[in-house]
């Protein structure tokens, strides 16, 4: 039975792991309701999540929109079905593309700038002189984090669809030699509210998430440097791919039905 103790190792291991990030979930969950608050730190990082993320998001969006629109086309020209491209563009959009590439974007920025302050604040102890000095080091530091991540993605998805929106327009108009207010029209026909409101509950549980990995990985980081980049590279993975299961669950909430 020897060869059964690596599996339940890794077994156990891994449930500990997961406990300990729902506990630490908890505690920057409740952090963020419960005075004493630090609004300059939560517009602090408001504006470095937010404001400083929208060159790259924007970038992003528009070259994806425009990527879709001439993939459609190319698709749809086969069956004549070009008249479609509109519908596919602004659901394809705002349902999956852009939370998702925007998500991902600020986790490559974000989640890997929160791990490495957070985690080089732990190895030379300053998380434990701020405990010395009496503050809660998860209402200091995790807590606005997480507020500004749960707010500020769902603006930089909403800019993200109108951007990629905006970009499969173009190529469609320039290139593909659509007519504007036809495309306009279709466009504004066959969006509804719940492909924008699902896109953005979407982006805040993302935001959430790319900013509890940042805080985690950063908080447990150890090692000296070698730890912090360690600490740095988990956050980004682990967020990633915690965003690409929540999109399939938070997707099967809005549209099993």
């Amino acid at each position: 039975m020897n060869f059964l103790q690596p599996i339940g190792r890794t077994f156990f291991n891994a449930l500990a792991g997961l406990g300990r990030l729902t506990l630490f979930a908890g505690s920057g969950f409740v952090n963020i309701v419960r005075p004493p608050y630090y609004p300059r730190l939560v517009l602090k990082q408001m504006v470095e999540i937010g404001f400083y993320s929208l060159p790259v998001v924007g970038l992003t969006a528009i070259f994806t929109g425009m990527v879709l629109a001439l993939q459609s086309f190319t698709g749809f020209s086969r069956f004549s079905a070009e008249s479609a491209i509109p519908n596919v563009v602004v659901v394809s959009i705002t349902r999956e593309l852009g939370p998702v590439l925007a998500s991902l974007m600020v986790a490559g920025r974000i989640g890997a700038a929160m791990a490495a302050e957070i985690g080089t604040m732990r190895v030379t102890d300053q998380i434990d002189a701020l405990t010395t000095l009496s503050t809660n080091p998860m209402r200091y530091l995790v807590a606005p984090r997480l507020l500004a991540g749960v707010t500020m993605v769902p603006i930089l998805v909403l800019v993200a669809d109108i951007v990629g929106v905006f970009g499969g327009y173009l190529l469609s108009i320039y290139k593909l030699g659509f007519n504007p207010s036809t495309y306009l029209h279709n466009t504004f026909d066959f969006l509804k509210v719940d492909d924008v409101v699902s896109g953005l509950v979407k982006a805040a549980v993302f935001g959430f998430l790319v900013a509890l990995m940042g805080c985690y990985h950063g908080f447990h980081s150890k090692g000296g440097a070698q730890g912090v980049g360690t600490a740095t590279t988990n956050a980004v993975v682990s967020a990633s791919i915690l965003i690409l299961i929540s999109d399939y669950v938070v997707t099967e909430l809005f549209f099993s039905r």
